[in-house]
């Protein structure tokens, strides 16, 4: 360190709500980091350091202050709440830093907003990062995955310091270089996507095992223990089974008994089904748990079909054992096609905003830290790296052959749930999502027909080239034409 940079933070983080205290610690902890605090509210920065002294953090009561305590290149780490505050942090900083400082967003930011502020501080000549940043408060305290966008450049400095702090799986950090402007938040985006129909999933599961199994919350956390031995092994897998075990002081209810049945959203997973209608890729399980957990807060319209018949047919279990293998494999393959969707997704992503996106760092960074870390993103990894430009995750060998395997019990499932009338939306809408892929052909010829008849959109025909158009009334003949621009 120069003797200009003695004694400073070559770190700093602004905003010290939990994410971002939690984070400064973990910095502080890590050799070689001196790291610097600043919250508009000074209370939080005195509290942070009067309980944390062994941090040795350099705490400031000023925007000015903090930005003198920071050594050159300034690095600092925005954990402030998405939106405006975030702007008005950047804007504070960005009058301050030099050419060549680094200005990080560590919040969930929307990536194209993103890529706005990439490109505005930019023109400063001051580096701006956009991080993804997952694995909750205990994630940023011990170790979370990292998802840092921004320049080559930026890297350089930072890659080190986010190395220092994030998850390690099998050896290696969970933290890589996404792509330029906004490729981290669009990939943490993508990740939370994953998680909201990973999450809609095991929660499929676990209402069938309980109304068709008869099973009580205490034994299915006891089905879901031994599932994660296996490979369903993943965080949330091991959280659900904990959720389950838990009993309620007051009542002695099961707490999933207690908990109101209305699901909340900080609107991640809504920015990933509208990102990806936008790019025209499929996520079709995302969006039904999107939709899941909007039904679900639909109270009045709930309490309005109370009590109107259900032609259901009870399900009827003679090999329980079978049963639960069978919601074993359904989960494990609807999984499978909605972590397929989400690297689509990236893929897609990628080639519209021209990032260069490694699909496989990626799964290898979602291996620790992360919410949605699992045991098959060391396959994910093993596919894209066997074949970078592998265009579908499930028709690789490892995904085609558990997807074939699970085939059988995956349609009973879907079957049985849909004839006892329990809703496992995101269970069917991956099923028919894969067989749409499957089918030889689709039925997206007819509404390309419908298409045509009333706006004239034209159509392609199998037999030869060419743009066609029915003369629909008359004598209803076919004439080859431009493209229509209705």
């Amino acid at each position: 360190m120069t003797s200009s940079n003695a004694g400073k933070a070559n770190i700093g983080v602004v905003g010290l709500a939990v994410m971002g205290s939690n984070l400064a610690r973990n910095l502080a902890s890590r050799e070689g980091n001196t790291v610097a605090v600043y919250n508009r509210s000074v209370e939080r920065t005195q509290l942070l350091t009067s309980e944390h002294p062994e941090a040795g953090f350099i705490a400031s009561e000023t925007i000015d202050d903090f930005v003198a305590s920071l050594a050159k290149p300034r690095t600092a780490i925005i954990m402030v709440q998405a939106g405006k505050g975030t702007d008005a942090v950047i804007a504070q900083l960005a009058e301050r830093f030099e050419p060549g400082d680094i200005i990080v967003d560590g919040g969930n930011a929307l990536f194209t907003d993103t890529i706005r502020r990439e490109a505005e501080v930019r023109a400063k000549g001051i580096n701006f990062v956009g991080a993804g940043i997952s694995g909750g408060e205990e994630g940023a305290l011990k170790g979370p995955s990292i998802m840092p966008g921004g320049s080559e450049e930026a890297y350089k400095t930072l890659g080190p310091i986010l190395s220092s702090i994030a998850a390690v799986a099998e050896g290696e950090p969970c933290v890589t270089h996404v792509g330029t402007d906004g490729a981290g938040h669009f990939v943490k985006m993508i990740h939370n996507g994953i998680e909201y129909a990973d999450m809609q999933l095991i929660a499929e599961a676990y209402d069938i095992l309980r109304q068709a199994g008869a099973y009580s919350p205490a034994e299915i956390a006891a089905i879901f223990g031994e599932w994660n031995k296996g490979t369903l092994e993943s965080f949330l897998i091991e959280i659900t089974a904990e959720v389950l075990k838990q009993v309620d002081a007051k009542t002695g209810k099961p707490l999933v008994d207690v908990i109101l049945d209305q699901a909340g959203s900080k609107g991640t997973g809504v920015w990933t089904v509208q990102t990806a209608l936008n790019l025209g890729t499929p996520v079709s399980g995302i969006a039904e748990a999107v939709f899941a957990r909007s039904l679900s807060s639909q109270a009045s319209q709930r309490a309005a079909v109370d009590g109107l018949p259900a032609d259901a047919t009870a399900w009827t279990i003679e090999d329980k054992v079978a049963f639960v293998e069978d919601v074993r494999r359904a989960l494990y393959a609807s999984k499978l096609v909605a972590y397929a969707q989400g690297f689509d997704a990236i893929r897609a992503g990628a080639k519209e905003y021209g990032w260069n996106i490694n699909l496989g760092a990626v799964s290898k960074i979602w291996r620790g830290g992360c919410i949605i870390r699992a045991q098959f993103l060391n396959r994910i990894t093993e596919a894209y790296e066997a074949d970078p430009g592998l265009v579908l995750l499930l028709s690789a060998p490892y995904f085609a052959d558990a997807i074939a395997q699970a085939q059988e019990a995956w349609r009973r499932v879907v079957i049985a749930a849909t004839q006892a009338g329990i809703p496992a939306p995101a269970f069917g809408s991956s099923l028919s999502y894969y067989d749409a892929l499957r089918a030889e052909r689709l039925p997206a010829a007819l509404v390309q027909g419908q298409r045509d008849f009333f706006g004239a959109h034209t159509y392609k025909r199998v037999d030869k080239p060419g743009i066609f158009h029915t003369l629909w009334s008359g004598d209803r003949s076919e004439i080859e034409t431009e493209p229509s621009s209705h």
